[in-house]
Parts: C-alpha cells; sequence; structure tokens
C-alpha cells in the first residue's frame, strides 16, 4: 500500500485518520489496533464503566460504516512490532507499506515493582479487558487497597465505594494528585474522600503484596503497617511507549519528542497523544483533549501544512459527584486565588505567575471553569486582585491583559 499508517488505534489515531479525510486526502489509510475491539474511548473506564452505567458497545468511537464511507481501513488484533522508514510488520507477519508514518501508540501502565505485584487480585487499568476485570473483582470484594493517590487511583476507589466497598488509598506522597493541583486542593480530596468513607494513607510506600495460594490478601507498608485487601489497584502513572520509535531513530526523552505540529524528528513521521513529550520542555499532556488537537496537527502536517496546537490544554475527572475541571498549565505558578469554599464542595483555584493567569481547577464550579477557558484562549485575563473580591462573578471580571 501508499499513503498513510496510524499504529494505534487510540484516540489520537482514530482522531489523525479521520482528519486526514476532513482536510482532503485520498491516499489509502490503515488504522492498525493490538486490541480486538474495535477503536474505543478510555476516560469513561475508571468511571462509568466501573459504575456499570456506560457498556463495551457505548465506548466505540464510530460505527464500522463511518470508516467505510470515508475509505478508513482498521485493522484490529493486530500489533506492530517491526517499522522502518517504509513498512512495518505485525505480529501475525502481515507486511504493511506506507509514504507516511503516524505513531499514536499511547502508555502502558507503570509496574508496581515490589514482591507480591504478580498475585492474583492485583490489578492495573488502562483497557476494556483491565476494567472488566476490575469490575468484575469489585462486586465480590470484601476490602480494597489502591495503591496511587493520582486521578485514576482517586476515581477507581470513588467506584469502589459507591459499590459500598471498604477502601483505602495509599500515596507515597504527602498529598493527593501532587503533580496535578495545588495543595489546598489535594487537601480538599483527601477529606472528601474521607468524608465518603475511604480512608487515605499519605507518605505511605509500599514495599510488598502480601498474598496466600497465589492470591492477594493485603499490602505491606514500610512503616510495618498491614492493610488487608482482596483487591489491589495499582495507579501510579504511565510510561509511553517509545519502541517503535526508538528502532526509527526518533528523538526519545521519556517519550517520543514531538513539536507543536506533531512532528517527530524524522521527515513524514508524526505521533500524537500519551506516547509524546511536547517541545524543549518535554510536555506530557495525558488529556483526551489535547491528543485530538495534536492528531489534527499530525495529520495536517502530514500533508505538508503547518498548523500547531494552540487550543487551552483542559481535563476533568469525576469522582462521586463531585466534576473538577482544569484548564491552562499551573506549573510554576508563584500565586493562588481561592473563590469560594472548598468545605461547601463547591470552588475554584486559579493559579497565576508573575501577575499572568495560567490556569484554573475547578470543583462543581463549571461558570468560573469555562470563563478561564475563555480568558486563556483569547488572550484576556483576570487580575488577581480582582479574582479576589467573592462578591463579583468572574465574567465581569475580565480584561484584555493586565495593564487594561
Amino acid at each position: 500500500m501508499s499513503g498513510t499508517l496510524v499504529v494505534g488505534a487510540s484516540h489520537a489515531g482514530i482522531q489523525l485518520a479521520t482528519a486526514l479525510r476532513e482536510i482532503g486526502d485520498r491516499e489509502p489509510v490503515t488504522v492498525v489496533g493490538a486490541e480486538s475491539l474495535a477503536p474505543y474511548q478510555r476516560p469513561p473506564l475508571s468511571k462509568a464503566f466501573l459504575h456499570g452505567s456506560a457498556d463495551t458497545a457505548s465506548l466505540a468511537f464510530r460505527t464500522p460504516a463511518f470508516y467505510a464511507e470515508r475509505e478508513i481501513t482498521v485493522l484490529t488484533g493486530e500489533r506492530v512490532v517491526d517499522v522502518s522508514p517504509t513498512g512495518a510488520t505485525t505480529d501475525r507477519g502481515r507486511h504493511l507499506a506506507f509514504d507516511r508514518l503516524a505513531l499514536t501508540v499511547g502508555a502502558r501502565v507503570r509496574m508496581l515493582r515490589v514482591p507480591g505485584a504478580g498475585l492474583a487480585g492485583v490489578h492495573h487499568l488502562r483497557d476494556v479487558a483491565d476494567a472488566t476485570r476490575l469490575r468484575r473483582a469489585l462486586t465480590g470484594a470484601t476490602s480494597v487497597v489502591v495503591i496511587g493517590g493520582g486521578f485514576i487511583g482517586l476515581e477507581v476507589a470513588a467506584a469502589a465505594r459507591a459499590l459500598g466497598r471498604p477502601v483505602t488509598v495509599v500515596e507515597a506522597a504527602d498529598r493527593l494528585i501532587p503533580r496535578a493541583v495545588a495543595p489546598v486542593v489535594s487537601e480538599f480530596y483527601r477529606q472528601a474522600h474521607e468524608r465518603r468513607g475511604t480512608a487515605v494513607r499519605l507518605g505511605a510506600a509500599v514495599t510488598a503484596v502480601t498474598g496466600e495460594r497465589g492470591r492477594a490478601t493485603g499490602v505491606l507498608l514500610a512503616d510495618g503497617g498491614h492493610l488487608p485487601a482482596d483487591v489491589v489497584v495499582v495507579g501510579i502513572g504511565i510510561v509511553p511507549r517509545t519502541e517503535l520509535a526508538e528502532q526509527l531513530g526518533l528523538s526519545c526523552d521519556r517519550g517520543i519528542v514531538v513539536d507543536r505540529c506533531a512532528r517527530t524528528s524524522a521527515p513524514g513521521v508524526v505521533a500524537a497523544g500519551d506516547c509524546t513529550v511536547v517541545g524543549a520542555d518535554r510536555l506530557r499532556f495525558e488529556s483526551v483533549q489535547h491528543a485530538t488537537a495534536q492528531a489534527r496537527a499530525g495529520a495536517a502536517a502530514l500533508l505538508g501544512r503547518e498548523e500547531p496546537v494552540t487550543e487551552v490544554p483542559w481535563f476533568w475527572s469525576d469522582q462521586h459527584d463531585l466534576k473538577l475541571q482544569i484548564a491552562g498549565l499551573s506549573a510554576g505558578h508563584d500565586d493562588i486565588v481561592v473563590r469560594g469554599n472548598p468545605d461547601s464542595e463547591r470552588f475554584s483555584v486559579l493559579y497565576y505567575r508573575d501577575g499572568a493567569l495560567l490556569a484554573i481547577d475547578a470543583v462543581n464550579a463549571t461558570a468560573d471553569y469555562l470563563t478561564v477557558r475563555k480568558a486563556l484562549a483569547t488572550g484576556a485575563t483576570i487580575p488577581a486582585e480582582h479574582a479576589r473580591r467573592a462578591d463579583r462573578r468572574l465574567k465581569e471580571m475580565l480584561v484584555a491583559s493586565l495593564d487594561a
């Protein structure tokens, strides 16, 4: 074949293939995915799917007819294991030639490296098969330990509590979600989960998973404590898949290095999604929104167009009845403004650096979130001294610049 080969039937992969058609590409497009299922959405796996309010069929991105109408070939149940500048080989021995290549291979879960990590009853959550096994295990669990207090861990904890299971979250850092939110938000989530019956252990290192007859029975902590559990969920991060990129000699540094147009270090090769890091700062964006934007940029780049990602990054997390919405990048902030009372479970946190608005975390405060997201997208701002005025709505304080 000629045309474009998309390796990875991920959100980014399907968006990139679709974008090629939307911008007029008529050359063959083939998407190869390692999973046997048709391409599907992953975010609901730790939310609606675990709760039982979504099934496998509802996760599908598109119908078979959608791909057929656009002449996009989707190969499932095949993993690309070898790649060269002009062709790829799958684990079924199929050879796929191409003129242009897109790597949308995602990431794998970071494994827990302690004795007992391979026991039955220890779960990870990355794909439908993982989620199906975990949902089945939670229905019969007597006690659940979640290792990792990030978004995935807390969403799983919320799902397990909704099923009435005793849950303990174990986080090695001194606060929850430490890399993504300010301490005030971390503390809010600790208290909110504890109010709903989840125990939270901070600054707690796991040294082993204990077991009997091949099955997990608990988690051993560095301080000597032991937490009983017949279901252990590990959510300690992801590792971008770079094996194919390394075969091609592409620049990799904790991910496939791309520019804002999703171009790799090799002509005619783009990458998008969780497998990538962006620019000199090696930024990683683990969100569907960024994967979508990056995929569109990558499709344009394959056709010789320069359409860099300019959209404001955004993200959401549903835990119990708490909707967290994030817009912008808060890294490097030197000031925050808290609007509302965290105890009311409805508040927002605005982040600033040198007086410039960077980002917002909004908990059950969608109006604040939308206002800040609009400001970041249009180059407007909300001066911190104005944002501190609790008697005014944020949208009344938008100004064109800090000097306005």
